[in-house]
């Protein structure tokens, strides 16, 4: 799943981003209302969390910009404004739900889970990744190999679902820290392969194939008898 933040106060931004990658979504940040109306029109995310005092475009302005362009992503507004006129004008120009600021990070979380569900229903899409003897459920987070089930972390099934959901394509070290850690990570590009090497431990050793130079590649895996 691929989430957008757009929101202003850095710090809270990186706070979020942090988290939601954390808990495996893949997120990216912008600050600015018409970079996140154009980010937001590319039909790559499969949620938006939106701020709506915001410079450049307010956020009611780029959630109405949104739907009038027949987007129907599902958007969270964030605000630090607090009153019944500004929540129906919030829900008027077509956001989903709408959280008032300071939240609860957890119920920040439970709301983005809930509006995840909404939209996978609507949108019919299986979660569900089969490849051979490998099964990836990316709405429950399990992974089963033939009947039995591996345990992955956080992190680890956030790697591995990049790969799945592009399976037989090269995706680059690059891609992958961007989507599973975070914009701003400033740590050894080398932790990717740490993870890959894990995957291959716990799932097989030829599923995931290095692509010298490029990247990796999920590798089809045959289904036993």
């Amino acid at each position: 799943m691929r989430l957008l933040i757009v929101e202003d106060e850095k710090r809270l931004a990186l706070s979020l981003a942090k988290g939601l990658t954390a808990e495996g979504y893949a997120v990216d940040v912008v600050h600015d209302g018409r970079e996140g109306l154009y980010r937001a029109s590319e039909g790559s995310y499969d949620l938006v969390l939106l701020d709506i005092m915001l410079p450049g475009m307010n956020g009611y302005r780029v959630c109405a910009a949104l739907r009038a362009a027949g987007h129907d992503v599902p958007i969270l507004m964030l605000t630090a404004k607090d009153g019944e006129y500004d929540e129906a004008e919030g829900l008027d120009t077509g956001a989903d739900d709408y959280l008032t600021k300071p939240f609860s990070y957890v119920v920040l979380v439970a709301r983005v889970k809930a509006l995840l569900r909404r939209g996978g229903q609507g949108a019919g899409a299986s979660p569900v990744h089969v490849h051979g003897d490998l099964k990836v459920d990316t709405a429950a987070r399990r992974v089963f190999l033939g009947d039995a089930e591996v345990v992955l972390t956080a992190k680890e099934f956030a790697v591995l679902e990049q790969l799945v959901v592009r399976a037989g394509e090269v995706v680059s070290k690059a891609e992958i820290l961007e989507h599973v850690w975070d914009f701003a990570y400033e740590g050894d590009p080398n932790i990717v392969e740490v993870y890959v090497s894990t995957l291959r431990r716990k799932l097989s050793a030829g599923l995931i194939r290095t692509m010298r130079g490029a990247g990796y590649r999920l590798e089809r895996m045959e289904a036993s008898p």
